[in-house]
């Protein structure tokens, strides 16, 4: 059976709580966190940060460039995207 970011693994579940000394349903959340977070998509990733970093009074010019940047180094290859590809994913 595979396992999807609702319902770890068993295995990796134990794994997370013997190398950490967690508890099972503390690992089964923190896994189930983890396997979500890497299964955002570009786009909602996008969104997310652009809502955040307006939150703090951002400016878009500045918001596109540094989400930019971060996807270059995100753990998950985006394709490399310009401001005006963020702006539509942000805006449509």
């Amino acid at each position: 059976m595979i396992a999807d970011a609702a319902d770890p693994s068993d295995e990796l579940v134990e794994q997370v709580s013997r190398t950490t000394g967690l508890t099972l349903e503390d690992a089964r959340r923190v896994v189930a966190d983890v396997l979500a977070f890497f299964t955002e998509t570009t786009e909602e990733y996008v969104r997310r940060r652009h809502r955040e970093l307006q939150t703090y009074g951002a400016r878009n010019d500045g918001i596109f460039a540094q989400v930019a940047s971060e996807l270059r180094h995100w753990p998950v290859r985006s394709p490399e995207l310009s401001a005006r590809q963020l702006r539509r994913i942000v805006y449509g």
